[in-house]
């Protein structure tokens, strides 16, 4: 008798074993082989499938990207170790918080001459490499300094080094094409409707377009010093523009882009970007080779309040920035410190390079006993040329002329008053204002001084001569002042403009023509004034203007009323340098304008002066030309009027005949009413006259 089997419930099963193992085997011969198949190749790797883990996988060299190795340090015994680590401390602490150090030893117990220190963040390890290295201890002993993290890159390097192959060179076409026009017309960029449309201008006698594009940049555009390059700026870099077709010279990837400088010599760029992740936070600034597209170095920075940050000097040579109590001056190609150490200058509060030389003058605030001073000092050697002592400041701007002959540095004081009985203690009352005027190019520096009660809105130097005027309030009283500098020590006043409407001015940049505007909230008033005899050619206004431009040359001035200032009446006009209005050119939500630059003249003082003296010569040709613009133009007008009057004649006949061959249309879905044909005819018409009360007069009749 089978053996009976009891279930996991206890009930009795009649299945024998031998059909038990029966189903057994039918299982497992239904069972699936998932085993791959002999020719299968396994490509996806373990990174593909599990990237959110793979992506916090530790590194090899993670935790030594902190370290540096110190080389050509003193080797000493274990009696000066101690007084040896001092030294190392101090010189390194100044880069970052130093978790710990080794000095290996020889067989002696003495120093091998090099030793690790390892920083709290791999940025201090970064920074402690490109300041330290090089950093001469004494004379037997200058400091090499490396990361740690180097020396296996190092180790890595082939034998044999295979050149990389040069890209193929493209020509981006004549990046000057625009300096060959004969007429010496300029170009000037504009942006409207909001930002979505750029667009590239020729100015002649009606501006006519050149380039437009639609989203060609996502902020706004800003041309190189030169003009020869155009950058846009876009949420992932900056792009530059340049030649007749204005294709793409280079880009330069740094997300999140909003602010841009060029270097003078337009070799260099620098962009700042405040949206970069913590571990990129050394690269908020980023200077880049123009030519190559490769980044020189980033810089930390934690606003941009103080734009531009890095300020160049006339050749691009040499860039500066200012820190807690120094400025650190740059030099390139080689983007590092000058002479490895910033110069220490205790309170200093601003910094200006000279447009011409490579000089810098700084002023420091009072502190303690010792006055505020303006000091300008000579790059590279740091030797101060000049010194002015100020006392009771309570802020200084400077100003340099374009020809850094000149520099002006406009002092905010306070009124001293006397010392109370109580408290011993000096009390100031009110601001003065004053002119300190450095003469560059004379000997020993001398300065000038004028001085003025009135508060001082407005500052600027003519840009090639010897002439300043700034705006003065007495309020409500607004007043221009012109001075000019005489070579024989003494500052003469010109002449002074009472109860103006100003608030801005601005010079021709060839000089003597300056231009007074009161912009924005003082509805654009515009007056016009020759210097040379203080002539005022035209007073004029553009309501509601927010910007004034001159054009390079000096010809032409635009005013505009930007959609970024003003939402309504957005427009540019264009003027003569006399205020005559030549071209007016309202656009739908018009933002900004920037007239290309030009580079340098060539030409040198003796040929300008030698030009200007024959002028009149070159006058009479000059008119022939422009009488037969003119002429040209009245005819390229009439030509372009005629032809949008043809095609409107060409569309009202389109539109008519469309018109006509609906008209089977029109009476069907009418009823059979013909519409078009109740207005032409009185007998459509019915007479209905309509009574309506008027007026009700109440008249009392006496008995």
């Amino acid at each position: 008798m089978a053996a009976g089997r009891v279930d996991s419930e206890g009930r009795k099963s009649n299945r024998s074993e031998s059909q038990n193992e029966m189903d057994q085997e039918d299982y497992e011969e239904e069972e699936p082989d998932f085993s791959d198949p002999e020719d299968f190749i396994d490509d996806i790797s373990d990174e593909d499938l599990l990237p959110d883990i793979f992506k916090n996988k530790p590194n090899e060299t993670d935790g030594i990207d902190s370290v540096v190795i110190v080389d050509n340090v003193p080797q000493v015994g274990p009696e000066r170790l101690e007084k040896l680590r001092n030294v190392i401390t101090k010189i390194f602490s100044k880069f970052g918080k130093i978790k710990s150090d080794f000095y290996p030893v020889d067989e002696k117990n003495v120093t091998k001459g090099y030793c690790f220190v390892e920083f709290s963040s791999p940025l201090h390890a970064q920074e402690a490499v490109k300041v330290a290295d090089g950093y001469k201890l004494d004379k037997q002993h200058t400091f090499a300094v490396n990361l740690f993290s180097d020396f296996e890159k190092y180790e890595k390097v082939p034998d044999e080094i295979e050149p990389p192959e040069p890209k193929p060179y493209q020509d981006p076409g004549n990046l000057m094409y625009w300096l060959q026009n004969k007429e010496c017309q300029d170009m000037f960029s504009v942006i409207y409707e909001g930002g979505e449309k750029t667009c590239i201008y020729l100015n002649t006698t009606e501006p006519s377009v050149v380039e437009e594009r639609a989203r060609w940049t996502e902020t706004y555009v800003r041309w190189s010093p030169n003009g020869t390059y155009l950058a846009t700026l876009h949420l992932k870099g900056i792009a530059l523009w340049g030649g007749v077709k204005f294709s793409q010279i280079m880009r330069f990837s740094h997300p999140g882009v909003q602010l841009i400088d060029f270097s003078p010599c337009e070799r260099y760029l620098i962009t700042f970007s405040p949206v970069q992740e913590p571990r990129d936070e050394s690269e908020s600034i980023i200077i880049w080779d123009i030519r190559t597209g490769l980044k020189k170095r980033g810089f930390f920075c934690e606003n941009q309040s103080t734009w531009p940050i890095f300020k160049w000097n006339a050749d691009g040579k040499y860039f500066a920035r200012m820190g807690p109590d120094a400025i650190s001056v740059y030099e390139t190609p080689s983007f590092g410190l000058l002479e490895k150490k910033s110069i220490k200058i205790q309170g200093v509060r601003d910094f200006t390079w000279s447009p011409t030389d490579n000089m810098i003058a700084y002023w420091t605030s009072e502190h303690e006993h010792t006055p505020a001073r303006v000091v300008l000092i000579e790059i590279p050697s740091r030797k101060e040329l000049c010194v002015r002592n100020l006392f009771n400041v309570a802020d200084c701007k400077m100003h340099w002329q374009k020809a850094g002959d000149y520099l002006c540095v406009k002092v905010d004081r306070y009124f001293k008053a006397k010392k109370t009985d109580e408290t011993d203690q000096i009390k100031y009352s009110g601001i003065h204002y004053n002119f300190e005027l450095f003469r560059v190019r004379e000997k020993l520096i001398p300065v000038d001084k004028v001085e003025t009660k009135d508060q001082v809105m407005a500052f600027a130097w003519e840009p090639t001569g010897s002439r300043f005027a700034f705006i003065h309030q007495d309020a409500p009283k607004i007043n221009v002042t012109v001075y000019k500098m005489k070579p024989d020590g003494k500052v003469e006043l010109l002449k002074t403009l009472e109860k103006r409407v100003a608030n801005h001015l601005f010079w021709s940049p060839t000089g003597q023509f300056l231009v007074l505007a009161g912009l924005r909230s003082m509805n654009g008033v515009l007056e016009f004034i020759d210097t040379t005899d203080m002539t005022i050619m035209n007073q004029t206004e553009h309501f509601m203007a927010t910007d004034v431009e001159w054009d390079p040359t000096g010809r032409y001035v635009i005013s505009a009323v930007s959609w970024w200032g003003h939402k309504v009446d957005n427009a540019f006009w264009i003027w003569s340098f006399q205020g005559n209005l030549l071209h007016k050119q309202p656009m739908d939500r018009f933002c900004q304008l920037l007239w290309r630059p030009r580079p340098p003249t060539l030409l040198s003082e003796k040929k300008i002066k030698e030009v200007k003296k024959n002028l009149k010569k070159y006058s009479g040709i000059f008119d022939v030309e422009d009488s037969q613009k003119k002429k040209t133009a009245s005819k390229e007008l009439l030509e372009k009027r005629q032809q949008l009057l043809d095609e409107f004649e060409e569309y009202r006949k389109q539109k008519v005949e469309e018109f006509n061959k609906t008209r089977d249309i029109r009476i069907e879905m009418r009823d059979g009413v013909d519409t078009d044909e109740l207005d032409s005819h009185e007998e459509n018409f019915e007479e209905e006259t309509i009574e309506f009360l008027v007026k009700v007069e109440e008249i009392i009749v006496e008995e």
